[in-house]
């Protein structure tokens, strides 16, 4: 069974170009079908440099490329975000919070529908704070929480609040869990995923330039997180979940936690080591599609 990308946009079908703009790609300008159509799995993450690793780890992992190889850049026109591609897999940065990961989203999610693409998996992969958990550990996230932990997504629009589900694909979850099992060189868990709309206050950290409450106010704050099923905070998980949901795409996000919240604010650990944390993600979703391709 094809399922295809849903738009909510009716007002797309009225127009006779549709520029990407944050993408220096457009209908007119290219042919999505012969550049994108063969795509199935979309992985996202906010670093470009990463993103950019991941493609290259994953072209070994599928044998698609060969050592030191380039994977050039298909939004070199613009400065915002980066996208590169091997085969059925498209690696796109984000950028760091909710308005910039919905500004690519939108742009990703029409590329997809003009590309004709099928049965896509989006997964987030990136890094995020841990409550309860070693540094290091990996989270599979069951939903997206906002910082009152309800599990919705909430924005203004035409002056009025909307409100949206921030559910993920649940079999998508439970395949993942079950890859990093397999895998068996980290901690790994599913567990709901706080959203905030920042990194410090937002966090509850005491080491932001603003801070107007105490140590035990925020660490009772994350222990009610924690009891509400938190396992980790980041900050582009909840529009994402909404987003994927709304075009009927299959989604999941997978996060390191760098350290451990209820410990510390401060993130302490060496390079080497938080290089060796940001790999663990990336191994864990190339497993993944190399699982679902059959390769391993």
């Amino acid at each position: 069974r094809e399922n295809f990308i849903h738009l909510c946009n009716p007002h797309l079908e009225k127009m006779k170009e549709d520029i990407l703009y944050h993408f220096a790609l457009g209908t007119g300008t290219h042919d999505f079908p012969a550049l994108f159509g063969d795509v199935k799995f979309v992985c996202v993450g906010g670093s470009p440099s990463r993103m950019r690793a991941f493609i290259a780890y994953i072209a070994e992992e599928l044998g698609l490329g060969s050592p030191g190889g380039d994977y050039p850049n298909i939004c070199a026109g613009a400065d915002r975000y980066t996208m590169h591609k091997v085969g059925p897999v498209l690696s796109v940065s984000h950028g760091m919070g909710i308005p910039s990961i919905s500004i690519m989203l939108h742009e990703l999610i029409k590329l997809l529908y003009h590309a004709k693409c099928s049965n896509i998996t989006i997964i987030r992969i990136g890094t995020s704070g841990g409550i309860g958990l070693e540094p290091g550990s990996v989270v599979i996230t069951r939903q997206s929480v906002d910082a009152t932990f309800k599990p919705q997504f909430e924005q203004v629009i035409l002056g009025k609040t909307v409100i949206r589900s921030t559910n993920l694909d649940e079999q998508l979850a439970n395949e993942l869990m079950q890859c990093s099992k397999e895998i068996g060189q980290f901690n790994t868990v599913i567990g709901n995923t706080m959203c905030t709309l920042d990194f410090y206050e937002g966090q509850g950290r005491l080491d932001g330039a603003i801070c107007l409450y105490n140590e035990e106010e925020k660490l009772q704050y994350l222990k009610e997180a924690y009891d509400s099923g938190v396992r980790n905070i980041e900050m582009e998980s909840s529009v994402f979940a909404a987003m994927c949901n709304l075009s009927s795409v299959k989604a999941a996000v997978v996060c390191v936690t760098l350290l451990n919240r209820l410990e510390g604010d401060q993130i302490s650990s060496s390079h080497d080591v938080l290089v060796e944390y940001q790999q663990r993600p990336q191994k864990l979703v190339g497993y993944f599609i190399k699982k679902s391709l059959g390769k391993v």
